[in-house]
């Protein structure tokens, strides 16, 4: 038993250096091979406390070569430009002058819900406000929001506005949402007068909110895109 916890406080130690020597990023910051790095080193870490017949030095090696390694490969990207895109990617910008960029939506495997959930954590619930979004490398997601939809400043005049809900998605990738659709209080009339108004069908349309006040935004399919499985 003793030895078992000295191991476990030794394996304790040399994780807590191996990740410092890493950096001090947070987990959902993590590059690629960093992430990658981080869960090798957890499941190396394991197999010297679940078998003590395993001698601690041959159960740490693989692990310091690892961050070692990781420590290399970080410092090269600094310096080179072309081996820091091959081991952590470059940005992919999704929404461009405030048109979605559909074809990068799916090659990143973003579906529609996907992308109004990650505008939300941005604190942005409308589509239409958003004049450029890109997907960092490490997964996260920047927004940047139209100049009239950026948070107002004491230059700014204030004016009272009636308080609505945020816009929901009514249409997605082709496919209705009857629920949401009865959620803004509204039915298959009012949805239909107004594709009929810009001359589209559902399956023309990409993606389609509105919220309460009845305030619409429409992206429509791009030409020769199939419908996504």
């Amino acid at each position: 038993m003793s030895i078992l916890l000295i191991r476990s406080l030794i394996v304790y130690v040399i994780v807590i250096f191996s990740v410092r020597l890493m950096g001090k990023r947070q987990l959902g910051e993590l590059q690629p091979s960093e992430l990658a790095v981080t869960i090798l080193v957890s499941n190396i870490a394991t197999l010297s406390l679940e078998n003590t017949d395993i001698p601690l030095l041959r159960g740490m090696l693989p692990m310091l070569v690892l961050v070692c390694c990781e420590v290399v490969v970080s410092w090269a990207s600094l310096k080179s430009v072309r081996l820091r895109r091959l081991v952590s990617g470059s940005p992919k910008i999704i929404i461009r002058e405030g048109n979605v960029d559909q074809e990068m939506l799916h090659a990143l495997r973003f579906s529609v819900d996907d992308l109004m959930s990650t505008l939300r954590t941005n604190g942005v619930f409308s589509l239409e406000d958003v004049q450029f979004a890109i997907v960092e490398t490490n997964g996260a997601v920047s927004v940047y929001q139209k100049s009239e939809a950026q948070p107002a400043t004491k230059k700014d005049v204030h004016t009272a506005q009636k308080d609505v809900d945020p816009p929901q998605i009514i249409i997605a990738d082709g496919e209705l949402r009857e629920t949401t659709l009865a959620a803004i209080g509204q039915d298959r009339k009012w949805l239909n007068s107004v594709l009929r108004g810009r001359s589209l069908t559902i399956p023309e349309i990409f993606l389609l909110t509105a919220d309460t006040a009845c305030n619409c935004h429409i992206v429509k399919k791009e030409k020769g895109r199939r419908k996504r499985p």
